[in-house]
């Protein structure tokens, strides 16, 4: 591709947004992605309850995945936002796949990621991941589709190089996959339910301190040291679990 200042162009705004969620069971993400604009599920896992949403059959190979990818990129339709419930259940199929496919220089297979060695399966499957995230910006870029990203947390030990380590949580997926997802998303959304910090007396002079849930929701758009997070967008630090909210808070930014 030649490169001048002709090749130059300016960036036209906002586009349809690329979003994770991650949290524990039972906060209402998937809840969340169904208040988007027209969203059609690609699911995983058994998580939509009774939720009233548009949704192909249920995965059961990353092919069935990417096929479903491909009829969203070929098709005429009016879904506006593709909902994959959720990326830690698609993780398995996509190592399932790696080790069906696979075969080395030697004519080697293997039936289990680990069987790689060194963790160089891992590495492979990210060649896939990659495939798929691929796909996703293909809907994005092309059908202006936006794309949500549902994952559970997990608390895992973070190795800080500037201070002492601590827990925090942290999307459910192995350590590359999991950085790769979140450098090519716009948010990483946090969902949590909202406590607040309480110190009482414990005598001889000492306090003892407890966080207390209020019930209340949130989602979590910039990074702490308890969970990951972030948004490309300026984003309030927290919002009401509710896809309104969201959209109301992109809105507001983006006219500013």
């Amino acid at each position: 591709m030649a490169i001048s200042l002709e090749s130059i162009s300016r960036s036209t705004g906002i586009k349809a947004p690329r979003i994770v969620v991650h949290g524990g069971p039972g906060l209402g993400k998937t809840t969340l992605a169904a208040g988007a604009p027209n969203p059609i599920f690609i699911c995983t896992e058994d998580g939509l309850g009774k939720l009233e949403v548009d949704a192909f059959p249920m995965m059961q190979t990353f092919q069935d995945v990417l096929d479903a990818i491909t009829v969203l990129y070929t098709s005429e339709h009016n879904y506006q936002t593709l909902v994959i419930d959720s990326l830690d259940h698609l993780e398995p199929m996509i190592w399932q796949h790696l080790c069906d496919t696979y075969v080395g220089s030697k004519g080697e297979r293997y039936q289990a990621i680990e069987g790689f060695g060194y963790g160089r399966g891992f590495l492979e499957a990210l060649n896939l991941w990659r495939q798929l995230l691929d796909g996703l910006d293909a809907l994005r870029n092309e059908k202006g589709m936006a794309f949500i990203l549902i994952a559970h947390s997990e608390i895992k030990r973070f190795e800080s190089p500037t201070t002492d380590s601590y827990d925090r949580y942290q999307i459910k997926l192995h350590k590359r996959a999991s950085e790769l997802v979140q450098e090519s998303v716009d948010c990483i959304l946090f969902a949590d339910y909202k406590t607040v910090i309480e110190k009482e007396e414990a005598g001889f002079n000492k306090t003892k301190t407890r966080g207390i849930s209020t019930g209340q929701r949130y989602l979590y758009t910039e990074a702490k040291p308890g969970f990951i997070a972030k948004n490309r967008y300026g984003l309030p630090s927290e919002l009401p679990l509710d896809w309104q909210a969201f959209s109301d808070a992109l809105t507001n930014n983006s006219s500013q």
